[in-house]
C-alpha cells in the first residue's frame, strides 16, 4: 500500500500548480482522500478531502475558490489543482487515505504519503 505525491515546486504569487497523489496496492474509490500541508514550525492541516462514497469535496476556508480536489479512478490518482497562489500555501503538501467516509480528524487516515513540496516566491 503506497501513496505518492508529485507536482510541487516553486511558482510565482498567483501562479498554479496540480499536485497528483498515485495509489498503489489499492483503489482509491474505496476510501475518502484528503490533502494536507505542513509549513515550518506549524502543525498539519487539512487543505481538502474528496469522499468517494459521494463525490462529494470539502475545502478549508483558506482556499476556498482557489483549489480544486478532483479523482481520476481510472488512474487511481486524486489531484489537487491550485491556482491563485499565495506566499502563505508555502508547505509540504500531503495526501492521505481514510477508510472512514467522511473524515473529521488527522488521526482518522490509515495512509500517508510522503509529501511533494510546495513554495510559492516571487
Amino acid at each position: 500500500v503506497q501513496l505518492v505525491e508529485s507536482g510541487g515546486g516553486l511558482v510565482q504569487p498567483g501562479g498554479s500548480l496540480r499536485l497528483s497523489c498515485a495509489a498503489s496496492g489499492f483503489t482509491l474509490d474505496d476510501y475518502a482522500i484528503g490533502w494536507f500541508r505542513e509549513a515550518p514550525g506549524k502543525a498539519r492541516e487539512g487543505v481538502s478531502c474528496f469522499v468517494h462514497s459521494d463525490d462529494s469535496a470539502y475545502y478549508a476556508d483558506s482556499v476556498k475558490g482557489r483549489f480544486t480536489i478532483s479523482s481520476d479512478d481510472a488512474k487511481n490518482t486524486v489531484y489537487l489543482q491550485m491556482n491563485s497562489l499565495k506566499p502563505e500555501d508555502t508547505a509540504n503538501y500531503y495526501c492521505a487515505a481514510s477508510t472512514r467516509d467522511y473524515p473529521s480528524a488527522i488521526d482518522e487516515y490509515d495512509y500517508w504519503g510522503q509529501g511533494t513540496q510546495v513554495t510559492v516566491s516571487s
